[in-house]
């Protein structure tokens, strides 16, 4: 039997739960008592398994699926292993706070959701609903630049809770202003901007079933909620071009996914359904199909570069975030050129096969930059204990992507809170344990190398 009411209680304390491992604990065991059984598994392993018995196979290989053989994902969970917490005793620690303060962003813990493209495969409204979970955890969310539904609308659904924006910068210069513009008035609180996808990596899941899903314009309401591209696409309509280059691929050797877009049944019909509109006035219409054909040709720039990084500052207030990071020359070249933060990431394992593990990355950049700047990470972080990893050698707060689209696959919103809230108990239960009482007091010398 399934308990959907897997939430724990909160106090008024910026949404921080009161004694929060303990409580979402309590949360679980007491409707165990009579047999019930939590809806979203705490364990990380039965997560992703039943998460995969819901997902249809296509948003299963997009969302867990890697770079080439998955060396990365593999690499960025087993450099976790290489690490073990040595527990302190006698400390009385009897109680903990996890609030901490990220350029300015408030945080009920050292935790934000990640952004996650095109999970509209996982759920409908998925944007809405991460959102609506994360705000009932108290988290952040970074908006994903290929989400699927508008900014404005997840911030609502965010309902003062804080969050970021991310951003992958187009070849068009225009709709990269479009975008920062909007999300500052959204109320973004941060702009991050994501480096590693300036093309889409090997990802041989997706490839085996020829599935790319912006192709079939899902993962793109950023863009047709965007005045600027919705211009691009009318002038694609008047000049009758016809035929996208998707994602830097010879046109003359697409993806199976790109040549759909050519036709098929039901490839129009997601188009229809995922454009701004009537389904079925959008049926009779050439507007969704060159919205994805545009798309296609803009959405990121190969030719992404220092210079244009350097622009920022006379385009936003904003903080402004670097995701991607994973040379240390690289971190100290960011900072020196005025960045407020950068993101220790190799996109879970999703662009580079063999790739540097994102925690022994963080580990480097730490030590390069030194102990000031921020320097936030993620790519292969799944508990509480993780968590508790990634800070004790550096992070001022992680990025969690995975296990919270499983959780929304479970569960919508509430299994999107039950993620976060399992992770947070941890971390809690951990520092209790250990002996940190604040994230302050999480050091490397709780740790030790195995």
């Amino acid at each position: 039997m399934t308990n959907r009411d897997d939430s724990t209680n909160l106090d008024d304390s910026r949404g921080r739960p009161a004694a929060l491992g303990r409580a979402r604990r309590d949360a679980i065991y007491r409707p165990g008592a009579p047999g019930v059984a939590p809806g979203v598994p705490t364990d990380v392993a039965e997560l992703e398994r039943r998460a995969q018995a819901v997902m249809t196979r296509k948003a299963w290989a997009y969302v867990a699926g890697g770079a080439g053989s998955g060396a990365t994902m593999r690499a960025n969970r087993a450099a976790f292993d290489r690490w073990q917490v040595v527990p302190r005793m006698l400390h009385a620690t009897t109680e903990r706070d996890l609030r901490t303060t990220v350029l300015g962003t408030e945080l009920a813990a050292p935790l934000l959701l990640a952004p996650v493209g095109a999970a509209g495969l996982v759920a409908q409204d998925a944007d809405l609903r991460i959102a609506e979970g994360a705000h009932a955890s108290g988290i952040p969310y970074v908006f994903s630049c290929r989400g699927c539904s508008p900014m404005e609308a997840t911030a609502q659904a965010m309902a003062g809770t804080p969050f970021w924006y991310q951003l992958y910068w187009s070849t068009d210069e225009q709709l990269v202003d479009s975008m920062i513009g909007r999300a500052e008035a959204a109320g973004a609180q941060a702009l991050v901007v994501t480096l590693d996808t300036t093309m889409l990596g090997w990802r041989t899941r997706d490839l085996g079933l020829g599935s790319l899903p912006f192709a079939r314009g899902q993962g793109i309401a950023q863009y047709t909620s965007d005045p600027r591209f919705m211009e691009l696409v009318r002038e694609r309509l008047g000049s009758g071009a016809r035929g996208a280059q998707s994602l830097g691929i010879d046109a003359r050797r697409p993806l199976r996914a790109a040549r759909s877009v050519a036709g098929g049944l039901g490839t129009l019909l997601s188009m229809s359904r995922e454009h701004p509109g009537r389904v079925r006035d959008n049926l009779r219409s050439a507007e969704p199909r060159a919205a994805v054909e545009t798309f296609l040709d803009i959405y990121s720039n190969p030719g992404l570069s220092w210079e244009h990084i350097a622009t920022l500052r006379e385009r936003t207030s904003l903080p402004v975030v670097l995701k991607g990071v994973l040379h240390e020359d690289d971190a100290r070249r960011a900072f020196d050129a005025g960045v407020d933060a950068v993101v220790v990431s190799n996109h879970g394992g999703r662009q580079v096969d063999r790739s540097i593990a994102a925690l022994d990355a963080l580990v480097r950049v730490r030590e390069a930059v030194g102990p000031e700047p921020t320097v936030l990470m993620d790519s292969g972080v799944r508990t509480g204990a993780d968590l508790f990893v990634a800070l004790a050698l550096g992070a001022d707060a992680c990025l969690l992507g995975r296990p919270h689209v499983y959780g929304l696959a479970l569960d919508g919103a509430a299994g999107v809170g039950a993620v976060i809230d399992n992770v947070l108990g941890e971390l809690d239960l951990t520092m209790g344990l250990v002996g940190a009482a604040s994230i302050a007091d999480i050091t490397r010398d709780l740790l030790v190398q195995a």
